[in-house]
């Protein structure tokens, strides 16, 4: 293959100019409403499994802008993510990244409980005072225990990213939520990662901010 001379400016208006191309090879028409996160996350990943494994709740994306315009915060269950995610832009809109796993609190609990500390994460995310969208891209046992606490204390997140990677439970925890009232993105089957809980955040805001390039 050629090398492509691209300028630094350039390089990501090219990728998703080639990621429009592929798409359109292979025969996929992405919904307009969702277009700009599921590239994103193709952006992120090069896997273009996602533009079929990509879920959505009705309205889901018009939902979460609404959310993060009006300053709501974002709970994340890695550190990856949270570096991820736009902090920048985030704060403009009133909000905040929180991600609890590495405080002392959490892993004093989990140790006691035997729960793992994303576990122990959501519940302590569950005492933030103003709307949240937990984006989780790493444990299944997060969005488990957001369906334990909507289903034994009648509570409700604003919002729900669900794109944990991996095998143990990683399926019938996305299952759950997609079950459930709360509105959501999420990556189907066994596919995720905290790469693509930050890219879906990021479409989001850079979309509001008039950044997208979809």
């Amino acid at each position: 293959m050629e090398i492509e001379y691209v300028l630094p400016s350039e390089i990501e208006k090219r990728s998703f100019e080639m990621i429009s191309q592929e798409l359109d090879k292979r025969g996929i028409r992405l919904p307009k409403e969702e277009e700009m996160i599921t590239k994103r996350v193709i952006h992120a990943s090069a896997d273009f499994d996602y533009a079929l494994n990509m879920t959505y709740s009705e309205n889901a994306a018009d939902i979460a802008k609404k959310l993060l315009k009006s300053g709501a915060d974002i709970v994340t269950d890695t550190n990856m993510a949270l570096a991820g995610i736009n902090k920048k832009v985030l704060a403009g809109f009133g909000g905040c990244v929180h991600c609890f796993m590495a405080d002392e609190d959490v892993a004093r609990t989990a140790g006691i409980s035997g729960m793992t500390r994303a576990a122990v994460s959501m519940e302590k995310a569950k005492n933030i005072n103003k709307p949240v969208i937990f984006a989780i891209g790493n444990a299944p046992t997060a969005l488990i225990k957001l369906y334990d606490m909507m289903r034994i204390n009648d509570w409700r997140p604003a919002f729900i990213i669900g794109v944990p990677v991996g095998f143990v439970n990683v399926e019938a925890a996305k299952e759950l939520i997609m079950g459930t009232d709360v509105p959501y993105i999420i990556s189907k089957g066994k596919k995720g990662g905290s790469n693509v809980a930050a890219a879906i955040c990021n479409a989001l805001l850079y979309d509001l901010t008039g950044r997208s390039v979809v």
